[in-house]
């Protein structure tokens, strides 16, 4: 994903979340009535909270945990640098990515080097398949900022353990779409579990942006792509600057086999 996406997110949750303050400061009437009538109503409303809390932290309205499948990598991740995003319509974007089972120093250096370039393109996000290597790992920094090493992230192996029913939408971008953006919704929490470079399992719960952030190369991981979660309007926005992207890769490519929007 791209920088321009966090800042447009930071924006949207700064507005959520004075609106949400002016709602429970009582700025933003709910209704009108007898005192009475609004004392019953806002303890109605304390209670719908409450209960929606206990029902979130139970993940009773969560969904199923996701497998994992695929070819298993037991020797080391074979690449070479430099690395290079690799743009749509590659088929390295849509080709299966193997779950690792060597954790070593190339393993390790390849997640450096992945945060190099996600810098270097103004992203916060980047999966394997987008440097054209691929495995199942990504990294990511919800700040995207070179110097912030303590908001980076990275994931091995990822599964999603469980993904929250309430939806969000906003305006995604991709390294490997320049200049292309589009709405995409997303459930607003997953929990995750992941290994980190040792091979260590763990756990793991991501909500608001960070939460897009995963979704978005996780959805690389799994061969599917952005333009894929556009709903009919938003994909036909951008129908004319994917159509020219696939053009440009087949002159290039002749031989090439892509899957075209």
């Amino acid at each position: 994903m791209t920088m321009a996406n966090a800042v447009r997110t930071r924006v949207a949750h700064a507005i959520a979340s004075a609106c949400q303050r002016q709602q429970r400061r009582g700025a933003v009437p709910y209704f009108r009535g007898n005192s009475k009538r609004k004392s019953v109503m806002a303890n109605a409303r304390g209670a719908r909270r409450a209960l929606q809390e206990l029902l979130d932290a139970k993940g009773e309205n969560e969904e199923e945990e996701e497998q994992l499948t695929g070819p298993v990598l037991k020797d080391s991740v074979q690449w070479t640098s430099p690395l290079s995003i690799v743009k749509y319509p590659d088929p390295v974007l849509r080709a299966p990515n193997a779950i690792i089972d060597c954790f070593d120093d190339n393993l390790r250096r390849l997640a450096e080097e992945m945060f190099e370039i996600m810098y270097d393109d103004d992203g916060v996000g980047l999966a394997a398949p987008q440097v054209g290597v691929n495995v199942r790992m990504m990294v990511f920094n919800e700040t995207g900022e070179k110097d912030r090493k303590d908001a980076e992230v990275v994931l091995v192996n990822p599964r999603i353990i469980s993904s929250s029913k309430d939806k969000k939408v906003f305006e995604e971008g991709c390294l490997s779409f320049p200049k292309i953006y589009g709405d995409v919704v997303r459930p607003g929490k997953v929990r995750v579990k992941a290994q980190d470079l040792s091979g260590k399992s763990f756990f793991i719960n991501i909500d608001k942006f960070p939460a897009r952030i995963f979704q978005h190369e996780y959805d690389h991981l799994q061969g599917t792509l952005f333009c894929d979660r556009m709903g009919p309007e938003v994909l036909d926005s951008v129908r004319h600057e994917l159509v020219q992207l696939e053009e440009d890769y087949i002159q290039k490519n002749p031989q090439a086999i892509i899957q075209r929007i």
